[in-house]
This record gives structure tokens, sequence and C-alpha cells, in this order.
């Protein structure tokens, strides 16, 4: 498809689904993908009340359903490169919508968490809206239209967990799924009337598409860009993980505050995505993720710094999150645009196997987060934690940059 700006034609494409999706649309997409994640986590000491369950095995519902989505993200992008994005999204969003009814009905944490580990279908938002981004543009134009479609895991985790919270003591945990089921349910309308088909149909079965995952995983650039975005990302899902408790239990936060603070990140990931539409394309992917990646590790180093020599208060550890959430706002659309640059022809499988390497590392993280923290330790385990997957993403990037250096590209 020809490259076009965000703004061209817009009202002509808008609810025409013979035409390629509307830049909303995407970011609705993304932006459910987004609140499934987060927006009951200032709910989760009342969730391990009403299930009589420890808090620890409530937490497991983050890193399950980061698990499972990553689990996913390795079948979504063949799966749509041989049936096509639109009936690909469609049926998942279904499908979640069904999980969704799961885990408001459920009896018991175990059947919860099932559903929950269900929930992760939605998954196929977040990755062919990606797609669908790089089917219509080239590599700079994508990077700087991911910054935008991407605003939809910037504004959503900005105002979900304050909403969850605010829900959470209004009217029940309940709620903030009540709110998922409703927004999923408008999400389907919307790409039904919307989302025309970006892609033409490889006509190949699924184990060909399969076999095209080696073409990937032998590119040392792909797995530059996916390893910085997985250990940029991965502070982030630490922080996902573990800021819950340090708020409830460290902090002794009710929901609806614990809400608002657990937002900030999400403050400077908007700030940085904005930063991404915009200057992108004037200074390239690789500078852009170097430059978020390292404003990743000064946030969570001034948190760490206000928190052991400042007074330790909720604002010394939640207020630099939010240089935190702008380094990853400017990395992940830029190094997202790598990993689909590296073969332009396998967009979708490399949007899905990026996506799944993030998120398994999120995973681990956002898990082992809330296995090192107790009361006693407060906040220290979570911050070390950060700190060091984010250094890490600036080294993944670093070696990009010199390679590419190297070969002279």
């Amino acid at each position: 498809m020809q490259s076009e700006s965000p703004q061209t034609g817009s009202s002509r494409r808008f609810l025409n689904r013979t035409k390629p999706p509307h830049i909303a649309t995407l970011i609705l997409l993304t932006g459910l993908s987004a609140l499934g994640m987060n927006v009951f986590l200032p709910s989760l000491p009342n969730m391990a009340k009403y299930f009589q369950a420890d808090y620890h095995l409530v937490q497991l519902s983050v890193a399950l359903y980061l698990g499972v989505n990553a689990a996913l993200q390795i079948l979504i992008g063949p799966l749509s490169d041989k049936m096509g994005r639109r009936p690909v999204i469609l049926w998942g969003v279904a499908l979640f919508l069904l999980a969704t009814l799961g885990c408001l009905y459920a009896p018991t944490i175990e059947i919860f968490l099932g559903f929950r580990m269900c929930q992760a279908v939605v998954a196929v938002c977040m990755v062919l809206s990606r797609a669908a981004v790089r089917d219509m543009f080239s590599q700079n134009q994508a990077a700087s239209m991911l910054g935008y479609v991407t605003m939809g895991t910037a504004v959503v985790p900005m105002v979900g967990p304050a909403i969850g919270g605010a829900l959470d003591e209004a009217f029940g945990w309940t709620a903030n799924f009540w709110l998922l089921f409703g927004l999923g349910a408008l999400t389907f309308a919307l790409t039904w009337f919307d989302f025309g088909e970006t892609a033409y149909k490889s006509g190949k079965t699924l184990v060909a598409q399969f076999r095209e995952y080696p073409e990937l995983l032998r590119s040392p650039r792909f797995w530059g860009y996916a390893l910085a975005a997985g250990f940029s990302a991965g502070s982030f899902f630490a922080y996902l993980g573990g800021a819950p408790f340090v708020g409830s239990v460290v902090y002794s936060m009710p929901p609806g505050e614990l809400g608002l603070f657990f937002s900030a990140p999400a403050l400077g990931y908007f700030a940085g995505n904005f930063l991404s539409g915009r200057y992108s394309m004037r200074f390239g992917i690789n500078r852009m993720v170097m430059w978020g990646c390292v404003i990743n590790c000064a946030g969570i180093l001034l948190s760490f710094a206000m928190v052991s020599f400042g007074p330790e208060t909720p604002l010394s550890f939640f207020g630099f999150m939010v240089l935190t959430g702008l380094g990853n706002g400017m990395a992940m659309p830029n190094a997202t645009a790598g990993i689909l640059s590296v073969r332009p022809h396998l967009a979708a499988t490399a949007s899905g196997l990026g996506g799944a390497i993030m998120l398994g590392v999120g995973a681990a993280l956002s898990a082992l987060a809330g296995w090192l923290l107790t009361p006693q330790t407060g906040a220290f385990p979570l911050l070390y934690l950060m700190m060091v997957t984010a250094a890490l993403g600036v080294v993944a990037i670093y070696v990009v940059i010199r390679r590419e250096r190297h070969l002279g590209l």
C-alpha cells in the first residue's frame, strides 16, 4: 500500500471496512490491550480478600497474563499472515469478551486465574495494529506512526489505574472487569465497521509460516531491537508486578490514591510517544531508542536515590517513574519499527515474535518482582531489578548502533 500521512483521507476511510483502518481504530485496539493489563491492579489487595487467597497468588494474574500473551504472539503473526489481519482481530476480541465474563463469575481464585490467562488473547489487538502500520508505511514513517498509535498504550494506562481504583472503592473490584467488557464490545464493533484488510494473504500453510522464523532469529539486528525493547519494557513490567505491593503494603495507600500514583509512568510514556511521532523521521530510530533507554535508566536511578537518601514517601518512589515512562515512550515505538523492518515481508511474524520476547521477559520480571518484595524489604528489590533491566536495554541498542557503524550501514 502507498504511504500516507495519518491525516490524509482519514474522514474518507473512517467506518469504511473496504479501506485501511483509521488511526483512531488502531489507537483503540492498542488501548484495549493495555487496559486489560493494568486497570485492575489497584484492586489486587481487595481481590485477595474476596477470594480469601494470598496476595502473591492473586498477583500472578499479571505474570500469567503476560506469559500467555507472549506465547500467543508467536502464533498471531503467522496466523494473520495466512488469514489476514481483520478476521484474527475480530476472533480475538470476541474470545476476550467471553474470557472477561469468566473472570467476573469465577467462584475461586484458581478459576479466575484460568480465565485471566484466556483474556490474554487480546494480544491480537496490539500485535496486528502494529503490523497494520508497517503494512501501510515505510520504516521511518512507521516509527512516527507507531508513536501516535501506541499512545493508546499511554493514555489508557495513564487513566486506567486511577479509574480502576475509583471503581473499586465505589462498586468493588468486579467493576473493572465490566469496564473491560464494555470497551471490548465497543472495540469489536469499531473493528467490524472500520478495519479494512491491510495485508495480502500469504497463501502459505502455518507450517510454512513457522519455517520463516529462523530467517528472523538469525538476524543480529532483529535480536538487538527485540532485546532493547524487551529490557527497556522489562523495567516497566517489573514495576507492574511490584508497584501495587509497594503502594498498598509498604506505603499503606488506599486503591484510589494508589491508582493515581501508579499512573505516573504513563504520563511520561504519553510524552515519549509524542516525541517519537514528532522526531523519529528527523533523528532516526536508533538514536531515539538509545535516548529512550538512557532516560529510562536515569528515572530509576533518581527514584532509587530519593528512596535511599531522601524521605521515603510515595512521591519519592513514584515521582521519578515519569522519566521511566518517558524513556519507554521514546524507545518502544522505534525499537518496534526496527523489529518490523528487519524483514518487511515478515512484518506480522516479526511483530508477534518481538512481542513474545518482550512479554516473556516482562512476565518473568513481573513474577520475580512480586516474589522478592516483602513489607521488610520496602521498594529496594523492585528498584534493583528495574535498574538492571534498564541498563541491559542500553547495552542492546548500543550493540546495534556499533554493528551498523562497523558495517557502514
